[in-house]
């Protein structure tokens, strides 16, 4: 007998054709439920562009909200990623192109600080400022840590008093000239003269100004570490004494004779935050003009914002940086400036 073979040639599942990844684009795109879906995420774009746009103009009145939501803004960009995932599980081509809103917000505030370094070369002073923490383990590790940065003049913020001696001691070698008035100190290279508290409201010295006399000719450098600010469920954003303070501080400032001024210290708040507005109004932050990125500085395990700042009057900011974490809860920062 004579049987006839069938050569095997066709695989399972042939006589279908292969799935075109434009052919399923096509379908999802003709589905007009892609259009009627994710309304709501659509809505929580445009809420995130308009918090982002009018964040000046949300008020303080209710637990210093405005001033809250200041501090963290840049982070206020996570949330794209998250609406993103939202509206690709919801197949919604209108949550998904609404992002486009926020994300152009955010890229025309925060793009330059994220996507560029600014910094530049040369320089006649380096600082650096560093808020120590009162509860630091280590503060003879923790100053000569500052020192190795290789800064002209540092400035020193929560120095308690029985350790005091130890910072001295540490910093003695490096920076023959120094000044301590209450709780804020200023360590530097060059003769340091005219040193006095500068009255913040407080009731204790917690600022001070003094003349650093450099190889280019006197500078006015300003220590400050303005009060602490709370985040509470029934009080909210607990600011009003910190506030006060940086009025205090901005009219010192203001009144200052000399043209070249310094500012270094922890200010317990962000450039963008209005209540600082006494302060930012008439000085230049250094990350802000010559940083590379953010430059968040608290908390130290995990930094979420700039609330230690470098500013200047009067001078041209070259560079900008953090420094390695320290014992203290806080990043000290460092900038380069041109006299």
């Amino acid at each position: 007998m004579v049987q006839a073979y069938k050569a095997d040639t066709e695989s399972p599942g042939a006589g279908s054709q292969p799935v075109s990844r434009f052919g399923a684009l096509r379908r999802f795109a003709s589905d007009p439920g892609i259009w009627r879906r994710g309304i709501i995420l659509a809505l929580c774009s445009v809420v995130l562009t308009l918090v982002l746009v009018l964040h000046a103009d949300i008020p303080n009145t209710v637990g210093n909200l405005g001033s809250l939501i200041e501090t963290f803004l840049p982070w206020f960009g996570l949330m794209v990623p998250v609406l993103l995932a939202f509206g690709l599980l919801r197949r919604s081509a209108t949550a998904v192109i609404a992002l486009v809103l926020p994300v152009a917000v955010w890229l025309n505030l925060f793009g330059g600080l994220l996507f560029s370094d600014k910094s530049g070369s040369g320089g006649d002073l380096t600082v650096a400022t560093h808020n120590v923490n009162a509860g630091n383990p280590d503060p003879a590790g923790t100053a000569r840590q500052v020192a190795r940065s290789g800064a002209d003049v540092v400035a020193l913020q929560e120095l308690p008093s029985g350790k005091v001696s130890a910072y001295e001691d540490a910093l003695a070698e490096r920076y023959p000239h120094h000044s301590v008035q209450g709780t804020v100190g200023l360590w530097s290279k060059y003769p340091v003269s005219e040193s006095r508290p500068v009255d913040i409201k407080l009731g204790w010295t917690r600022a001070m100004r003094a003349t650093v006399t450099t190889p280019e000719g006197p500078v006015k450098v300003y220590v400050a570490h303005l009060p602490s600010v709370r985040v509470k469920l029934n009080a909210g954003f607990t600011a009003n004494q910190r506030d006060a303070s940086a009025d205090a501080l901005g009219e010192a400032i203001a009144h200052e004779p000399v043209e070249r001024v310094v500012l270094l210290g922890d200010l317990n708040g962000t450039m963008n935050d209005r209540s600082l507005h006494a302060v930012t109004s008439q000085m230049r932050s250094t990350q802000g003009a010559a940083g590379d990125g953010f430059g968040f500085s608290w908390p130290a395990s995990f930094p979420m914002a700039r609330i230690d700042q470098i500013m200047v009057r009067g001078v041209e900011p070259l560079a900008s940086w953090t420094l390695p974490a320290t014992a203290s809860d806080h990043l000290p920062i460092a900038a380069r400036v041109e006299l």
